[in-house]
């Protein structure tokens, strides 16, 4: 049985995933079951899963997802997964433990990313920059032209009126005639 502290590794997870743009709400979710199933095995170093069971406990139902999501936690170094390839015998887990103590877990502002022996740390990178497209960079810019030109030819009033009726219906409308 390892040290680990409940409270503290989910804190530091938490504090991880805010911080790293790479991951999406099913990464989140498929940690979080792995995380319980790693609780239940008493927090051993290395524990044997089932596709299946973790499928359903983290509400993921396409196994393309799934093996996407699990590899992509592997590499990004959450977790190890060591695939069996072996329908009757279950893959393998190894958890890092991020943090490692007996004492009581600090607020998420003072927690500091600890490591036990040979864990990789998780690198945070910035999120990749997207590139301008040069085709369309003046395009937000002709169209707010070209809308306040359009709006004073038709002399269109500029503030938004949020009672406007902008699908002309009469108030008074005769539900007995035909549409």
């Amino acid at each position: 049985m390892e040290n680990t502290n409940y409270i503290k590794h989910l804190n530091t997870f938490f504090v991880l995933i805010s911080k790293d743009f790479r991951l999406n709400p099913t990464h989140i979710s498929l940690y979080m079951a792995l995380f319980y199933l790693w609780n239940i095995n008493f927090f051993r170093n290395e524990f044997y899963i089932n596709r299946d069971d973790v499928m359903k406990l983290s509400k993921i139902g396409s196994r393309t997802t799934y093996h996407r999501c699990i590899k992509e936690l592997n590499h990004w170094s959450y977790l190890e997964y060591l695939p069996s390839h072996n329908a009757f015998h279950g893959s393998k887990i190894r958890m890092f433990n991020f943090c490692t103590s007996h004492g009581q877990a600090l607020d998420s502002s003072q927690i500091k990313i600890c490591a036990s022996d040979g864990q990789a740390l998780v690198s945070i990178n910035k999120p990749l920059q997207t590139l301008t497209n040069q085709k369309n960079i003046n395009k937000p810019e002709i169209l707010k032209k070209s809308t306040v030109q359009n709006s004073k030819k038709n002399n269109i009033p500029q503030a938004v009126d949020q009672y406007q009726d902008n699908l002309k219906t009469n108030s008074d409308k005769n539900y007995d005639e035909p549409l």
